[in-house]
């Protein structure tokens, strides 16, 4: 696995793990500031994926 495959991974798990952990996106069933923000970074490393592979992106 590439480095740009790693960072698009790590990204997706990082921001699903908030998701499934955080209290006050439960709570609000509403993406809180963090999640917004994880979910930029790891919108940016699947576009990172796709320049460097010339594949259609995954989904998370």
């Amino acid at each position: 696995m590439s480095s740009v495959e790693d960072a698009f991974e790590n990204a997706r798990l990082t921001y699903q793990q908030h998701l499934q952990t955080c209290r006050q996106c439960h709570a609000d069933s509403v993406a809180c500031a963090v999640a917004k923000h994880l979910l930029r970074i790891c919108n940016n490393a699947r576009r990172d994926l796709m320049r460097a592979t010339g594949r259609t992106a995954p989904t998370t």
